[in-house]
């Protein structure tokens, strides 16, 4: 029966298994034509302004476009509008600030002439006119300052000096309108290659929206663009890559996205991938959503002028799986049907061959149990008659074999008595041996991991410290020449008060004021960085204290911050916690002779021990407890004339009352396989009391914190060697 159910088992696992590879091979298919798709319509659509713009250009340098005419330009811009209904804005602004657009304005489905005269101060007036269908100006419609020269589309082209996307922002229209759009500028350069203008289309990228939504791919699924800063560009569904309200555009970050699919996907990208930037291929991963597996595909998509988007499909994997969660079914109940008509079959036949043996399995019961005189005698088939007779001489050898069997056991238990107290006694020696053994082992293996520990901090902090000072050295007399270099540069600005052209624009561009004020800041952070490293080099040589005696006076403050500054890295704050904030309440020590770099051991231990556990505690807590509760290490040092304590306590989880007492054995530990040895605190313990002849003990509340107290004694005879 078991057989059977297993055959019918496997038939419909291999059954099921070889329909989700068809699934995945079949959504993996879906998913590339898809990408291809949404890739060929991005080629196509992100094609439009950039091609206009090189038309605009040429015809600009063949005169069929005179930009000094700003109405007739004006109309020319207003009837490419006409042909291009994507296109937000399409126009240009001169370097003396005046130009011309036309603006289109699709909840009006209106499409006005904008001209930019009247420049005061860099401050264009902006008159916008009603075109009729004939391209006729109707009526002025509205009047705007517009600071054209200093808007960033602008900024970022003639910077440039090439054709350029200027990067996707909000687009707020007239009426009320508002949408995101991409600008596509271009920049218009004279014979004498002096820039004459910048020609800037906006492009509307709603409807990328609506392309995408009318995608047919899977019932549930969603497709969306994002840039490489996470924020939206367009997506599938109901749902805007934005929020638009009190006129005002606001860019949607995909992780905020009300599309549940859409910011479950962009949170697992985050914090599977850590950086969209590293994303240069296309990938296909799989992921649990609402407890259903939704199958992700990422491509990038970038073109010359300086897009870098992401293109994210993401499928659920039970659109495709109800055709094969339903064949499971039915192979489960028709299993279910044939267990049942083969436990009746397999029933009937049993009892015809059971009965028999159930027979034999009785007297082979009374035998077992001493009654040697049974015998057994089957009606059957062959095979049983042939069984009973086999057994019955087994039974006539077996009451021969027990009576010599008797005879035998009793010598044997005399000679088991003797050799049970010799192997008792030689267990209890060999105990001994591999414990003591186990202790020697591992402090020989601690002792040799933190000298070669000590030698390569020593000499990295060696190697560090010899370009650190010459660094150091060398940017007093960088301040100094710099200072020189600005002081001559004013004093020829004093002298020079009107430079040549040249030398303006080259001002500009490097933007001189700024260069001149966040020179001296640049200095003051690098002098201050090259400081730091020597102060982290300083803490290094101080934990290692290869250059110093083994046994010398020491600061055990100046060694807990030196241990401090060591594990710095792991108190910062990380994804799961926020910092791990240190309390110090150091008391006026004295110095101390002692085994420093084995002391400084103890505090790395202890410390370490401290911090694995509120980060295991952070796993465990919500955002809003942690902040209530925020994880903390208090460290406090005490001089009461005859010893030194050091108290190390944090507010952790705590230690259980079961593991109190193995606290300090050797290869206990509470952690998981791999990230502890348990050697840590039983090598602590040996170091403070067997070398140093203190004291380490601890006290621990469950849920409420655990604290360690080292006290040392100050007499100096105290070592053991």
């Amino acid at each position: 029966m078991i057989q059977i159910f297993l055959a019918v088992g496997s038939v419909g696992y291999l059954s099921f298994v070889n329909g989700q590879k068809a699934v995945n091979d079949l959504v993996t298919q879906l998913m590339n034509k898809t990408s291809s798709v949404v890739d060929q319509h991005l080629n196509s659509y992100l094609a439009v302004p950039t091609q206009l713009n090189q038309m605009n250009a040429d015809a600009v340098k063949t005169g069929i476009l005179d930009l000094q005419n700003l109405e007739v330009s004006g109309k020319y811009l207003w009837k490419q509008m006409q042909l291009y209904k994507n296109l937000g804005y399409n126009g240009y602004l001169l370097t003396t600030g005046k130009g011309a657009g036309a603006g289109n304005y699709p909840d009006r489905k209106l499409k006005t002439l904008e001209i930019f005269s009247d420049v005061t101060e860099g401050v264009s007036k902006i008159k916008s006119y009603s075109m009729d269908e004939d391209g006729n100006i109707k009526t002025l419609m509205n009047t705007y300052d517009y600071q054209g020269l200093a808007q960033p589309w602008y900024v970022k082209t003639v910077k440039a000096g090439y054709p350029i996307w200027s990067g996707v922002h909000p687009w707020v229209g007239a009426f009320n309108s508002g949408s995101i759009a991409a600008s596509a500028n271009y920049p218009i350069y004279n014979n004498q290659g002096k820039l004459t203008a910048v020609f800037g289309i906006d492009l509307l990228l709603s409807n990328i929206s609506k392309f995408l939504d009318n995608i047919d791919f899977s019932d549930n699924g969603v497709i969306f663009i994002m840039d490489r800063n996470g924020l939206l560009v367009a997506n599938s569904g109901d749902t805007n890559p934005y929020k638009f309200a009190s006129g005002e555009v606001e860019r949607l970050a995909a992780i905020h996205s009300s599309n549940p699919l859409i910011k479950s996907t962009s949170k697992y990208l985050l914090n599977s991938l850590d950086n969209l930037q590293t994303i240069q291929e296309p990938q296909q991963i799989k992921f649990n959503f609402r407890g259903n597996d939704q199958f992700v595909k990422v491509t990038p998509w970038k073109d010359k002028l300086g897009l870098d988007w992401l293109v994210v499909i993401a499928v659920p994997e039970s659109d495709f799986m109800a055709q094969i969660d339903a064949n499971t079914r039915n192979t489960i109940f028709l299993s279910i049907v044939i267990l049942i008509l083969v436990f009746i079959v397999s029933t009937c036949t049993s009892n015809c061959i059971t009965q028999p043996i159930f027979e034999l399995s009785k007297v082979s019961e009374l035998i077992a149990n001493g009654q040697l005189n049974k015998s057994v005698d089957v009606r059957g088939t062959y095979e049983l008659k042939i069984l009973s007779d086999t057994f019955n001489k087994m039974v006539q050898q077996l009451q021969e074999s027990f009576t010599a069997l008797e005879t035998a056991n009793q010598n044997l238990e005399i000679a088991n008595t003797e050799l049970e107290a010799r192997v008792e006694k030689r267990t209890v020696e060999l105990k001994a041996t591999i414990e003591e053994l186990h202790q020697t082992q591992a402090q020989i293996v601690q002792s040799e991991k933190m000298s070669a520990l000590g030698e390569m901090i020593a000499g990295i902090a060696h190697e560090i410290n010899n370009p650190v000072n010459f660094i150091y050295g060398n940017i007093y007399h960088l301040k100094d020449y710099s200072d020189d270099l600005l002081t001559l540069i004013q004093l020829y600005q004093s002298y020079l008060t009107e430079p040549p052209e040249e030398i303006a624009e080259k001002l500009v561009e490097i933007d001189f004021e700024f260069l001149q004020q966040d020179l001296c800041k640049v200095l003051i952070s690098m002098e201050i960085g090259t400081q730091r490293i020597q102060e982290i080099v300083l803490s290094l040589r101080n934990f290692s204290r290869l250059d110093e005696a083994e046994v010398k006076a020491v600061d055990i403050n100046e060694g807990i911050n030196s241990t401090l500054v060591i594990l710095s890295h792991r108190l910062k704050a990380k994804c799961a916690r926020t910092e791990i904030e240190i309390i110090k309440n150091y008391g006026n020590l004295p110095l101390i002779d002692c085994y420093a770099s084995q002391i400084n051991q103890v505090f790395m231990n202890i410390i370490n021990n401290a911090i694995d556990a509120l980060e295991e505690q952070d796993k465990l807590r919500s955002l809003e407890e942690i902040k209530a509760k925020p994880s903390t290490i208090k460290i406090s040092t005490v001089y009461d004339h005859e010893w030194i304590s050091i108290h190390i306590a944090d507010n952790g989880m705590g230690i259980q009352q079961k593991d109190s007492s193995r606290v300090f054995n050797p290869f206990f530990t509470t952690k998981g396989v791999g990230e502890g040895t348990g050697l840590g605190l039983s090598i602590s313990y040996q170091i403070i009391t067997q070398k140093h002849c203190g004291q380490l003990f601890f006290n621990s509340v469950p849920g409420e914190g655990t604290e360690f107290v080292i006290k040392l004694p100050l007499n100096g005879s105290r070592f053991k060697l």
